[in-house]
């Protein structure tokens, strides 16, 4: 059986559809339900054309969308050049596992470069465990813990 070849490009305005089924579907791995102001603004600024807007790419595979990746530049007092931050990665469960999720990180990686912000990082939930069997794969652990200020 022949697999069908994968694509993966930049969000277009077109996408929304299909952006908003794997964003929602990633929202609800994570147990989060986001305003409807929130959803509309994250698609706007991921069509945006700022260097700090968020950026997004869509994988598609025989005509479905199956994964996602967001991604945004940011500066650092540790670098010259800006640094990537990858936020958001989804594959739809029928297709984990099949390497879309390495190829979106793979995209992210290229892009980077493209842009001159070859630094990538990207945080996990430590039980994720099965992103993270690719994040091994493709990244190193860092040693650091994330805060956040208390609500």
């Amino acid at each position: 059986m022949t697999a069908f070849p994968l694509e993966i490009r930049p969000l277009m305005p077109e996408d929304e559809p299909d952006w908003s089924r794997l964003w929602t579907a990633y929202l609800a791995f994570y147990s989060t339900v986001l305003p409807a102001e929130v959803h509309a603004s994250t698609w706007a600024r991921l069509l945006g054309d700022g260097v700090y807007d968020p950026r997004g790419m869509i994988a598609r595979q025989g005509g479905q969308a199956v994964g996602l990746v967001q991604f945004l530049l940011h500066r650092s007092g540790w670098k010259i050049e800006h640094v990537t931050y990858l936020q958001d990665l989804y594959v739809a469960p029928g297709t984990r596992g099949s390497g879309v999720g390495r190829a979106l990180v793979e995209a992210v990686y290229a892009e980077a470069d493209r842009l001159g912000a070859p630094a990538v990082y990207w945080l996990t939930n430590e039980g994720n465990t099965t992103a993270r069997q690719l994040y091994d794969r493709v990244g190193v652990q860092s040693p650091f813990l994330r805060y956040n200020r208390p609500a």
